[in-house]
This record gives C-alpha cells, sequence and structure tokens, in this order.
C-alpha cells in the first residue's frame, strides 16, 4: 500500500515538474545543490537587497566628522526638544524624563528632600539625535538631576509555601523599603568632541 501511495505521489510530482528537467531526479541534466550551481532563490541565499558598498578608511572619518558636526550643531542650537535618558539605578535600568517618578525598591542613603545626581547614563535622546554610551557616557557630558521625595516601605506582601499531602505550610510577610524619587533636569552639554 505504502509503495503504491509513494509511486502515486511521485508520479504526481513528476508530472508537475515536467517542465524543468533540471529539477526532476534520475534525468541527465540534473544538477546537485551540493555544488552551489542550482540553489533555490530565498532571502539566505541571495538577500534581496545589495551589497553594502565598503567605505575607505578616509572617507569613513570624513562621515563620522559630519555626523558629530550635525549632532554638535543641534545640542548647541536653542531647542532640543523634550530630552530623554535611560539611567541605571539600583541595578536596573529606567528610562526618564524631566519630571517624571520613580519608586526605587530599596532605600538610598540620600535624606527626604536631597538632591541627588544620576551619573550612570547609558543613552541620552534627543528629538533629532540619540547618544550611546560604551557602556556609559562621560560625566561632563550628560547631567540627570533627582531629588528623593519620599522614603517609605510597601504594602506587606503575603509569601505562602505549601506543599499539599505533606503537612507543609510556610508563611512569610515581606515589606519592601522603598524610595520615591522626582528627575528635575536633564541637561547635555556642548562638547561632543
Amino acid at each position: 500500500m505504502a509503495a503504491t501511495r509513494a509511486a502515486g505521489v511521485w508520479g504526481t510530482c513528476r508530472f508537475l515538474l515536467r517542465g524543468n528537467p533540471l529539477l526532476v531526479p534520475g534525468t541527465a541534466r540534473t544538477r546537485s545543490s551540493v555544488s552551489g550551481d542550482l540553489l533555490p532563490r530565498t532571502s539566505l541565499s541571495r538577500p534581496p537587497w545589495s551589497r553594502p558598498a565598503v567605505l575607505v578608511p578616509e572617507d569613513e572619518q570624513r562621515r563620522n566628522a559630519a555626523v558629530l558636526a550635525a549632532v554638535e550643531r543641534l545640542v548647541r542650537g536653542p531647542d532640543l526638544g523634550r530630552l530623554f535618558a535611560v539611567v541605571h539605578l539600583a541595578s536596573r535600568q529606567w528610562k526618564v524624563t524631566a519630571e517624571d517618578l520613580v519608586l526605587l525598591e530599596n532605600h538610598l542613603q540620600a535624606d527626604c528632600g536631597e538632591r541627588i545626581l544620576l551619573e550612570k547614563v547609558l543613552l541620552l535622546g534627543a528629538r533629532d539625535f540619540t547618544l550611546l554610551g560604551r557602556p556609559l557616557l562621560a560625566r561632563e557630558l550628560v547631567r540627570v538631576e533627582a531629588t528623593v521625595l519620599e522614603k517609605t516601605e510597601s504594602w506587606p506582601k503575603v509569601h505562602m509555601r505549601f506543599w499539599k499531602r505533606h503537612r507543609y505550610q510556610r508563611q512569610r510577610t515581606v515589606v519592601q523599603p522603598q524610595t520615591v524619587l522626582r528627575i528635575n533636569s536633564i541637561e547635555v552639554a556642548p562638547g561632543l568632541c
């Protein structure tokens, strides 16, 4: 039964492929795909985009200088738009803008009302440009200032462990310390180079 079904399928395939003898196995003009002569046109074998042009180092330096000059002109301009920054704080990354509130799940050493400077800035973005750090931006380049608004504790959270049929039941109440920050300002210095 399986042999006749396979023969029927092969007969159908041979009927469909009759117009192209290169694709029918067993014909004299079959080429192997191992040699690379006959490859299906897929995005992996032949991508639809052209190959990127290799830049000469002088051209690349000229292009980088032009981009830096354009960003420098934007930074020195009167209107940057609304700046945003990605800062590393309390072992997490936060995307912040001016007047944002950030709720941290731990206590900071600063007191309430104290102004702090967030120095670990990973990224700074504006309407027309983005500055990426490798991994951090220079402290002289970006200034993110925040104020400690409140130091409190979270609501009690019940952590329950239970194993059925083992008479095992443990209950623990967890209260996390919290700190609320308000981002006062994000500033960028005009000297990029």
